[in-house]
């Protein structure tokens, strides 16, 4: 008895066209939405202090060079030389933003599908050159036309997957400690000056002042931790998980397309993995 349910047979897709694969080549932009929220936190932050009635003087470099090489220094004792030369590229990362959009890429990718099912696998090495715009799916692509198992690509995939997670999550965590430790460094920097201050006590004019740029440290190092350095972690997690969702739809690609799986399962399993308004509707 035939089950109701059974992949639909090749000959399903032999009137579909033949659809004109374009890859969009992986590319990386200015983030605009992080660079106005550090500059507006910034500005907010200057104009209370402007508006202020006291004369108060926010400018003091011994503080800052407390904050920032006291982080920096600290931050370094927790991660490898590597890691830490690699701290420069890291934050410039948090300001860029993938042009890469799932839902364009997930109808390419059932595109490449439609292609294997009406030609067959090895018809994708007609479409090479488009494939190498990505490498990721370049080298899924190439595991099934290969002749890889499904469960050998689902499991090697997942592990590149899995290691480049991994990475970006280290990355972060650079940025995550740092954020933790400047304002800690900020109150060493106040204790520094509270106790040059207190030693010099004969001078009660001096006391005040002496206060004020005590304070400065702490005020440097929550604004280095709360303002730019946690939310810089926060982005560098979200583009990780775009990274890690983009790779996962096309795993689930090529393991379809090695399993020989009907497109219309592969389209319900990627919109399962896309956000709703990425989702797409790819088939009448």
């Amino acid at each position: 008895m035939t089950d109701s349910v059974s992949v639909p047979a090749p000959s399903e897709f032999e009137n579909v066209p033949l659809p004109n694969v374009r890859l969009q080549r992986t590319s990386f932009t200015l983030d605009f939405a992080t660079i106005l929220g550090v500059f507006f936190s910034l500005t907010l932050i200057a104009v209370a202090i402007s508006m202020g009635n006291a004369n108060a003087n926010f400018l003091d470099v011994p503080s800052i060079i407390i904050v920032i090489f006291g982080t920096m220094a600290a931050t370094s004792i927790a991660f490898t030389s590597t890691e830490i030369s690699r701290a420069g590229r890291v934050i410039g990362y948090s300001m860029m933003r993938r042009s890469f959009r799932p839902g364009a890429l997930a109808k390419t990718l059932l595109d490449l599908s439609v292609i294997a099912k009406k030609k067959g696998i090895l018809a994708l090495v007609n479409y090479d050159q488009e494939l190498h715009k990505d490498a990721f799916l370049h080298h899924a692509m190439q595991m099934a036309i290969d002749g890889y198992v499904p469960e050998q690509i689902d499991r090697l995939l997942t592990h590149e997957i899995e290691a480049l997670v991994e990475r970006h999550k280290r990355s972060a965590s650079i940025c995550r400690r740092a954020s933790e430790i400047a304002p800690a460094m900020g109150l060493i920097g106040t204790l520094v000056g509270l106790v040059q201050m207190l030693a010099n006590l004969e001078q009660p004019e001096k006391i005040g002042p002496a206060m004020a740029v005590a304070l400065l440290t702490t005020f440097y190092g929550a604004i280095m931790g709360t303002v730019l350095l946690a939310p810089m972690a926060s982005k560098l997690e979200k583009n990780s998980a775009d990274e890690a969702l983009i790779k996962n739809l096309v795993k689930t690609t090529a393991v379809s397309i090695a399993k020989q799986e009907n497109p219309r399962q592969l389209e319900m399993q990627l919109n399962a993995q896309l956000p709703p308004s990425e989702r797409i509707e790819y088939f009448d």
